[in-house]
């Protein structure tokens, strides 16, 4: 823990010493480092790029995302090994949070943590974003940062719709339409959905039997009915 949150130190005092923080880009292409790749370069000013990684966004400058960075950060080394080779050509220094068993090759500083965890990266890049915000002076140290921590952790984007559409049912009073009304045991429906049965149309229930197909009793299934079949 002490060597992660000196090498958290150490990156921040070199982010800061980039002047222009647009300079300085981010990359995520693991899916539990996006939202807090967006989250820091949204507090900090950097650029991110989330997702896939397009080869020659360093090296190729007819390509329509071209980016010249002094600085780049990135999530795993090993699934933005891409951005560290287009990185090392135009000698440009890297910051990698690094696990154990990530490569470290063109990679000047290397933040030991958990790469794979959503609450991991949520929680290096909250401390590194942190701590640059602190070394500029835009926070104080002696008050906590009004930023929570699970506003960089991963989302569901499934979980969080139906968690939004929970939340919202529950605001209108339970009340729901449509094809989401579902009746609970001992409830009844309260909104448009409705349930009725119509009885088919041409005959109707207690109707008499047809001719010859009653037994002696004149009813249905009644003892010693023998219908008779014509052909």
């Amino acid at each position: 823990m002490q060597k992660t949150w000196e090498k958290i130190v150490l990156a921040a005092r070199i982010i800061v010493a980039v002047e222009n923080p647009e300079d300085i880009v981010v990359v995520s292409a693991r899916p539990y480092g996006q939202r807090a790749a967006l989250k820091f370069a949204a507090y900090t000013g950097t650029r991110a790029f989330s997702g896939r990684f397009t080869p020659g966004t360093f090296t190729n400058y007819i390509t329509k995302g071209f980016r010249e960075p002094r600085l780049l950060i990135v999530t795993d080394p090993r699934t933005d090994s891409q951005a560290i080779i287009e990185a090392s050509y135009g000698n440009i220094p890297t910051i990698a949070i690094a696990d154990s068993d990530s490569p470290l090759k063109f990679v000047d500083i290397a933040i030991p943590s958990n790469n794979k965890g959503k609450h991991s990266l949520g929680l290096i890049y909250w401390l590194l974003a942190r701590e640059v915000l602190r070394l500029r002076g835009t926070i104080s140290r002696s008050a906590p940062w009004n930023v929570m921590v699970d506003m960089f952790f991963f989302r569901d984007p499934e979980q969080s719709e139906k968690e939004e559409s929970a939340r919202d049912r529950i605001e209108d009073g339970g009340n729901w339409t449509g094809e989401d009304a579902v009746a609970l045991p001992g409830e009844e429906f309260s909104g448009n959905a409705t349930a009725s049965w119509e009885q088919p149309t041409g005959e109707e229930w207690g109707a008499a039997a047809p001719a010859g197909t009653t037994g002696t009793t004149g009813e249905w299934g009644g003892e010693g009915a023998t219908p008779a079949w014509t052909s």
